[in-house]
């Protein structure tokens, strides 16, 4: 195997203060490395932060016009010098041995394109200790971002705030797609179409901070929920029942309220004995009880907000067949 240099790309959207963070990160991980850092039309631009770490990292940055983070990776990568690409999110903080565990791992199993776990620091608010629980969790999302399950499942999709991609696999697949969220699952769809090795990388985790509150994790994973039958009418084959799960636990959910006015009461046990499994999973892993009641919060918004996004996508691109460039515009760049 050619021996790799490993170049970060980072897209920054007015977000300076995150920069700081990740790059003091990198600036304690071993080995060898470059960071291209793609700043995409900000008004508030991360370029004084950049100039306090020229003397400490192998770092060049690029100011771009506005074209979302998809584009802006693609931009990273003809511009940097590596032949493997490492791309982040800028709410990440890295491990100091992270590219020593890359490294190994594809020494061992070369991956085209690996994606990677991630964890919360004890420096995280509750309410980001939550989300992460909510995001992570096999009780909830059955550990796509992350687990055991996904480095045995041939279903995986790594998710670009922790994700790897050779140079010769972007060069074939031509990077990410204008779409946003979901640039990554799309990607890696078309990588395996293409017959390139796609896996996860277990321990070569990123500390994600993730969203500050509630209401944009809402905002966030709603747009999850519409991108993803999108992504179904793209590629039919990817098609699977557990999608349907955020969808389904919602209208169960209003079928038991509505059930309470006629006084059944049944439908609301499954609600109450999972979301205690919910509570307790939680406790177990971070020993609080404000992080596991938050928990319980931040998985009944990941699924009412997913599952109300999916149906109105799924509605409006499947039922009606309308073209979804122009049912949801905010979903999609132009460069």
């Amino acid at each position: 195997m050619v021996e790799l240099y490993f170049s970060f790309i980072i897209p920054v959207y007015n977000r300076p203060h995150e920069i700081k963070e990740l790059l003091e990160s990198l600036s304690l991980v071993t080995g060898s490395f470059e960071v291209v850092i793609v700043e995409d039309g900000s008004k508030d631009t991360c370029e004084e932060v950049i100039n306090d770490f020229k003397e400490i990292l192998n770092i060049s940055y690029y100011f771009k016009n506005n074209t979302g983070p998809g584009d802006s990776r693609n931009y990273g990568m003809q511009k940097a010098t590596g032949n493997y690409f490492i791309i982040l999110d800028s709410d990440v903080i890295v491990p100091a041995n992270y590219v020593k565990i890359v490294r190994a791992a594809l020494s061992e199993r070369y991956l085209d394109c690996y994606g990677g776990g991630d964890k919360a620091l004890d420096s995280f608010t509750p309410i980001q200790k939550s989300i992460d629980h909510a995001m992570t969790s096999l009780l909830t999302t059955g550990g796509i971002r992350g687990s055991v399950q996904s480095k045995a499942s041939q279903s995986y999709e790594p998710r670009s705030f922790n994700m790897g991609i050779s140079k010769a696999a972007f060069l074939e697949s031509e990077g990410f797609s204008s779409i946003h969220p979901g640039e990554d699952p799309d990607l890696s769809i078309r990588l395996k179409k293409q017959k390139f090795k796609v896996g996860y990388i277990d321990g070569a985790h990123v500390y994600h901070k993730r969203r500050t509150d509630f209401k944009k994790f809402s905002m966030q994973v709603f747009k999850f929920g519409l991108v993803r039958p999108i992504l179904l009418s793209r590629y039919p084959a990817t098609s699977k029942l557990t999608y349907w799960f955020p969808f389904l636990y919602t209208l169960m959910l209003v079928l038991g309220m509505v059930s309470l006015l006629f006084k059944i009461h049944y439908i609301l046990y499954f609600y109450v004995i999972y979301n205690l499994l919910v509570y307790i999973d939680a406790i177990i892993d971070h020993k609080n009880f404000k992080i596991a009641i938050l928990s319980v919060f931040a998985t009944n918004i990941q699924f009412v907000s997913y599952g109300t996004g999916f149906i109105w996508s799924y509605y409006k691109i499947h039922i009606l067949r309308q073209i979804p460039e122009k049912t949801f515009p905010k979903l999609f760049f132009s460069k």
